[in-house]
């Protein structure tokens, strides 16, 4: 079986989560600078087997677009015409980072010592297993 990549991009840096193969987990899987997200992909879609791509879709709590939103958008055109095989999908990401962070702290990590990159990484996957849960 294959797997689901998620994706919660930031201007920076993007967190990653993957599923398992049968699609009921999802796990943080590492933080790249956002510059390197294509090369990235295109050398580890065939790696892992990468099927489907989940992009985390910030909005306001209104439905609005937050500040990132339309490169989300400009970032799902650019590899749905790279990536052309491959399904991507957007997905209500709102609250994850603190839900990510609360979690992480709620591990023992103090929340002003926490990582960003793991914060996340954790916030991908917590899209991931949400998505993996309404498919």
């Amino acid at each position: 079986m294959s797997v689901v990549l998620c994706i919660d991009f930031g201007l920076k840096r993007c967190g990653l989560a993957i599923s398992d193969p049968n699609r009921i987990i999802a796990s943080p899987l590492q933080t790249i600078a956002s510059s390197t997200l294509e090369n990235w992909l295109e050398s580890e879609i065939p790696k892992r087997q990468i099927a489907e791509i989940v992009l985390g879709y910030p909005t306001r709590l209104d439905g609005s677009d937050s500040h990132v939103t339309e490169n989300i958008r400009l970032l799902k055109a650019v590899l749905e015409a790279k990536f052309s095989t491959i399904p991507i999908h957007l997905f209500d990401e709102r609250f994850s980072s603190k839900m990510a962070s609360s979690a992480i702290a709620q591990m023992g990590h103090k929340k002003k010592k926490q990582d960003k990159g793991l914060i996340d990484q954790v916030a991908a996957a917590m899209i991931l297993q949400e998505y993996l849960g309404q498919s």
